[in-house]
């Protein structure tokens, strides 16, 4: 089983550990898209429209340009760590057994393309539906990377927020999409809406219990089992499985 994750806006405030090694992270066939990647962030935080050219808020644009600045020499941490915010922090990969959530978890990046747990890299800022100069589209110039670097055997649980899963598609094996719904009962009838805020935390957790219980589904169904033990409730529709939370 494969759990795919989108990364988060919100990161660590700094890492302690030497700098950034290409060589070093997982999935080596992405590195030289990496490299292209990382040069035209660099080169493109530096200049005088950089906010705007990463659609960068204000409030954010100086920490973030500072960070992708010093991507060369900054500090690194595990991606376990440096990813922060609400999925993660349900998730909370720094207590789960690091080898295991290391073989069955992987991060998506606008930077990276994808990471392990155990990858370390600097505190960055690059969303995938971002467009850099000289490169484009950032989610067209991973796609080829990715099709070629992952060739995922067994089951897949896709995770992922759209620009993500438009950078690489799950397959060649069963692949099953992760989706929220709240219900309520509204005279009498079942009313379901999908929810956003709640449905990292729901991923999150989902992902949590299924490391963290050892389950190793290898069909749909075995998924929607494994979830529904683990107290979820859930159906699966087609290639989605659907959690649902009540009021």
């Amino acid at each position: 089983m494969h759990i795919l994750l989108p990364p988060s806006e919100r990161k660590a405030s700094g890492g302690d550990g030497p700098p950034l090694d290409l060589a070093a992270l997982s999935l080596p066939e992405l590195n030289p898209t990496r490299a292209r990647v990382l040069d035209a962030l660099r080169r493109a935080s530096r200049r005088r429209d950089a906010a705007d050219v990463l659609g960068l808020p204000a409030g954010q644009a100086e920490e973030a340009l500072a960070r992708n600045r010093a991507l060369a020499e900054a500090p690194t941490l595990p991606a376990a760590r440096l990813y922060t915010g609400v999925l993660y922090d349900n998730l909370d990969l720094p207590s789960l057994d690091p080898d295991l959530a290391a073989e069955r978890i992987i991060v998506f990046s606008g930077l990276w393309g994808a990471l392990r747990p155990t990858d370390r890299v600097p505190p960055y800022r690059l969303a995938m539906n971002a467009s850099l100069p000289g490169i484009g589209g950032v989610a067209a110039a991973w796609r080829p990377a990715l099709k070629q670097a992952l060739r995922l055997d067994g089951l897949i649980v896709d995770m992922r927020s759209g620009p993500y899963a438009a950078a690489w598609k799950a397959g060649p094996g069963p692949a099953v999409a992760v989706r929220v719904f709240r219900e309520r009962v509204v005279d009498g009838v079942p009313k379901r809406t999908v929810v956003s805020h709640m449905a990292k935390a729901t991923r999150g957790a989902l992902a949590r219990d299924l490391i963290a219980s050892g389950a190793a589904p290898q069909t749909p169904g075995e998924l929607a089992k494994a979830a529904a033990d683990l107290g979820h409730t859930v159906e699966l529709n087609g290639t989605n499985l659907d959690v649902i939370l009540h009021s």
